[in-house]
């Protein structure tokens, strides 16, 4: 914190403490947990969690509308850039048109959440997840502290709360995600202008007022409640605050209305799953409001649950120390290794947002990506939270359906090498495990590894019985090596090969260099074949 603190400079550090003498903080619910390191250190991840291992997520704000994917509500303020051409042509110029009056497009219309909640639950998800807000700073619920929510502006419904309300009738554990932290450096190109053109100079809406709404759609509301760009922008938008680097730093008038949104998220909807999109906790390490959410969460949660603590909280980069307080998660990568805590990767099949382009040119990721994926993630302890992007409507498209419908096809011969499993001795065996690529930043490291093969195999184990999983479908015999007698993995002699989803008997050899396995004449699934081994008492 020294060193940051050295790196901001005087003057943002002085008004910082000046803000933080006039702007009271919201308490933080009583029990075990206090708002440090030391005392969240003493979390455990709920066996609910460790048992899942699947997750479906709504990815879902106005910025599906355009339907031209990620970070729309940043770059169409961004001049020039291919969303800043889309937004002139299809809504017209950011100082007339901007994101404010995006929102206000998104209406929901065709939303059915039993239907899509149906085709979760049938393609395995054991738990799922809404977006609250996004970078975007709209709140999708019925928001207390935030004036720009999906109540008063565009669908007119509390998404999470119906969200909510569905996931837990079809029986599946509910969380939310929180990306607004961002909104105060990722709106800064709103406050920019053309530099050239017929409209060279004009400012773009992202300096507007509650007094220029008269007569509006929107007055009555301010637009600074959104955009939050009442300050001098930043050089460089930074994910970790350091003004080194170029970042500006939130005051703490900003940081105080996210605490109290996000508290305010927290007891009304008592989620199970609190994701974070941010480097360890929201505004970390500038603001201490990450720490009083943790320990708020945590303590209102065992008051929910008759003092059992069934929080599972998400964050980014964390160091290990962080890793033994909340629940790592990896964006779209996944680690090399069984990691000593459960942990998690998000990832998406497409674009978080929705982008007509993916569906048109069926670029989503495929059934069989998606599955051994999942495999190899919880074959090292973790579990997958998968983004479904949604269009604007409330719909998602053929493609889409196609590839839930694709897992739901291997879940429902093969889940029982997923759900309620542990990691075995060794995650698995083959070429790509020898090669995995390094996480970078935040994760990033998906699609950079060697292709799987049916030489790839994973591990889990449960009840006494080990799976091992080929992340190819095999052509030939199958030869697990870590079984073989002279790895000494196993302890015990295998008594028993069965092929999940078939009656076939199997004809097997348990050798000093593998346990061969003779394939029947039909295999049950069209992506990874799952062997249960047991052996002898």
């Amino acid at each position: 914190m020294k060193k940051l603190i050295m790196s901001m400079g005087w003057l943002a550090v002085a008004a910082l403490v000046t803000s933080c003498q006039t702007v009271k903080q919201a308490p933080v619910a009583e029990g075990p947990f206090q708002p440090s390191w030391d005392s969240l250190k003493h979390y455990q991840c709920p066996e609910w969690f460790q048992d899942a291992k699947f997750g479906l997520w709504a990815h879902w704000t106005a910025q599906c509308v355009p339907e031209q994917g990620d970070w729309y509500a940043r770059r169409m303020y961004e001049t020039g850039s291919a969303d800043y051409k889309y937004h002139v042509a299809n809504y017209g110029h950011p100082s007339k048109f901007g994101f404010k009056d995006v929102d206000n497009l998104w209406k929901a219309e065709k939303w059915d959440p039993e239907k899509l909640m149906d085709l979760y639950v049938r393609a395995g998800a054991k738990y799922f997840v809404a977006l609250a807000n996004h970078h975007d700073n709209l709140d999708c619920y019925d928001s207390k502290y935030q004036p720009w929510n999906t109540l008063n502006v565009g669908p007119k419904k509390d998404i999470v709360g119906t969200w909510a309300k569905v996931a837990r009738e079809h029986g599946l554990r509910f969380g939310v995600t929180v990306h607004a932290a961002h909104a105060w450096s990722w709106f800064e190109p709103a406050q920019g202008a053309d530099k050239d053109g017929p409209l060279r100079g004009v400012p773009y809406d992202g300096k507007l007022t509650k007094a220029d709404g008269k007569g509006l759609w929107w007055e009555g509301l301010d637009p600074q409640d959104l955009y939050a760009q009442n300050h001098t922008p930043g050089k460089k938008l930074v994910w970790d605050w350091d003004a080194s680097k170029g970042s500006s730093v939130p005051d703490k008038a900003y940081s105080e209305k996210l605490f109290n949104r996000t508290i305010d998220l927290i007891d009304k909807y008592q989620p199970d799953l609190l994701y974070f999109d941010d480097h360890v906790l929201p505004l970390y390490p500038v603001s201490d409001i990450g720490l009083r959410i943790a320990a708020h969460y945590y303590n209102a949660n065992m008051q929910w649950h008759g003092g059992r603590n069934e929080a599972v909280l998400n964050g980014k980069v964390l160091s290990e120390e962080q890793r033994r307080c909340m629940v790592w998660d990896i964006e779209r990568g996944q680690s090399d290794r069984i990691e000593p805590f459960v942990w998690q990767t998000d990832t998406c099949i497409g674009q978080w947002h929705y982008n007509r382009k993916t569906f048109v040119e069926h670029k989503y990721k495929k059934p069989a990506t998606v599955i051994t994926m999942l495999v190899d993630i919880v074959s090292k302890n973790g579990n997958l939270l998968l983004n479904v992007p949604v269009k604007g409507d409330g719909t998602i498209d053929a493609d889409e359906v196609a590839c839930l419908e694709g897992v739901a096809k291997w879940m429902a011969v093969n889940s029982e090498c997923i759900y309620g499993t542990r990691p075995w001795k060794v995650s698995g065996e083959g070429a790509a495990l020898k090669s995995a690529a390094p996480i970078k930043a935040q994760g990033f490291n998906e699609g950079k590894n060697k292709p799987y093969t049916a030489e790839d195999i994973r591990f889990t184990t449960k009840a006494g019985a080990l799976y091992a999983t080929c992340l190819a479908v095999p052509k030939a015999a199958v030869r697990i090596q870590s079984l073989g007698t002279d790895a000494k993995l196993a302890g015990q002699a295998v008594a028993a090969v069965q092929l999940l989803g078939s009656t076939a008997k199997l004809d097997w050899k348990q050798e000093p260099g593998a346990l061969v396995i003779q394939l029947p004449p039909a295999l049950p699934s069209d992506y990874a074949t799952v062997f249960k081994v047991t052996f002898a008492k």
